[in-house]
């Protein structure tokens, strides 16, 4: 897989969604991160839903909290696209199957993706349960999903239309500056300190590559993230509380999700 064009890669993956779907184009993409698979249950039924592994180029996630299912939804007459789990690049295969799934997507038709995950704070105000909207990121990872020279404007990768539809749409929203770090390791208190004093807000191990991917693609893109954990507390971080946290912020987060979907596409 890892020697295999991308671009056709994704063109026959959106062609299998659309056979196993019986949907021949969707406009929204929605990826759920670790713990925000409850969200779904706010879109109804789905129409289809199917392993991840069944479409060319996905491979199944291991990071407790992602389902690895992939779901069509019709939500007031739009068709919209549900990713239950991502890969990262802990994993280990690189970061092509990590942004595999955004690819997809626009090549199934979407025109903007909605990102969530979860999230250590590191500010004083953003507590445990709380989402965010991120409004920027830094990437400490070295890396970029991105092949060769093809130069990619990020000045607002994270959409200022999406992001006002948001806030109007929940007052209580605040926004951050996701900073995404390699892991899978948790970090230092002086990481940590480090990703606090070069401006960002919480920090996790994801969502960064596929907002990338998704600009390469022409796509908007909105970022939803919950602090899970507070870093610098002397309880340390514990994966199993991460996921639990996230699921129960997810469900009360999914009626947004899908007001964003509709306000979105409008």
């Amino acid at each position: 897989m890892t020697d295999a064009d991308p671009w056709a890669l994704a063109e026959q993956a959106s062609a299998r969604i659309a056979e196993l779907t019986g949907v021949d184009r969707h406009r929204v993409v929605l990826v759920l991160g670790s713990g925000w698979g409850p969200a779904a249950d706010a879109f109804g039924d789905a129409v289809a839903r199917f392993p991840m592994t069944e479409v060319p180029g996905f491979v199944a996630p291991t990071a407790e909290g992602h389902r690895g299912t992939i779901a069509s939804y019709d939500v007031d007459g739009i068709a919209v696209l549900v990713l239950a789990g991502r890969s990262h690049l802990y994993e280990g295969f690189g970061l092509r199957p990590v942004v595999h799934g955004i690819r997809s997507a626009a090549a199934a038709g979407c025109t903007y993706a909605l990102l969530t995950n979860a999230n250590g704070s590191l500010r004083d105000d953003l507590e445990v349960g709380r989402a965010v909207l991120i409004r920027d990121h830094l990437n400490l990872t070295g890396t970029s999903p991105i092949d060769g020279a093809r130069f990619v404007d990020l000045t607002d990768c994270w959409s200022s239309r999406l992001r006002a539809h948001a806030r109007d749409l929940d007052p209580a929203l605040v926004e951050a500056t996701y900073a995404w770090l390699p892991g899978p390791h948790y970090e230092t208190l002086a990481e940590a300190e480090w990703v606090r004093r070069i401006g960002g807000d919480v920090l996790g191990m994801s969502t960064v590559p596929e907002a990338i991917a998704g600009r390469e693609c022409g796509l908007e893109v909105l970022g939803l993230s919950t602090v899970t954990a507070v870093e610098g507390d002397d309880a340390g971080i514990d994966p199993s509380e991460v996921v639990a946290v996230a699921e129960r912020t997810a469900a009360r987060m999914g009626p947004l999700l899908a007001d964003l979907v509709r306000k979105g596409t409008t």
